[in-house]
């Protein structure tokens, strides 16, 4: 545990960080800001990026390795091809959107955030109806 120090009528803590205070549950200002429409079309736009590119990924793959393929057709990615493109996206995306929507690109890593009490319900709410609906787009 971390204790708290006390130097002549001065109180320092231990912790060279303080956690912010959670989330209101429901903020009705938020629904009326640009911020948060634009924070919802960056998540949308960062998951479809996400699986459209691996995706094809997986699927240049799975046409080098079929048997039909002839040797004439230059080969794919390979599965470290595959392993870097999903780690590269991931970091890029994560990266760009970070400052716009914490970069979360996971519904379940919304739904991790929200039990933690980090996001409103409604941003949880949005922001997993956007990446659920890129999910079903692409993998229809």
């Amino acid at each position: 545990m971390v204790k708290d120090i006390e130097v002549a009528s001065h109180e320092y803590s231990a912790k060279d960080y303080q956690d912010p205070p959670p989330a209101d549950l429901f903020d009705a200002e938020e629904l009326i800001k640009w911020s948060f429409y634009r924070s919802i079309i960056a998540e949308f736009i960062a998951t479809l990026l996400f699986l459209y590119i691996s995706v094809l990924t997986v699927i240049g793959y799975k046409s080098q390795t079929d048997p039909n393929h002839s040797t004439d057709q230059c080969v794919g990615v390979g599965i470290l091809g595959i392993a870097w493109a999903f780690g590269g996206m991931t970091f890029a995306l994560v990266y760009c959107t970070a400052g716009i929507s914490e970069g979360h690109i996971n519904p379940a890593i919304t739904f991790g955030l929200f039990l933690a009490r980090k996001v409103t319900l409604p941003r949880a709410v949005m922001y997993m109806l956007a990446q659920c609906s890129v999910v079903k787009e692409v993998m229809v």
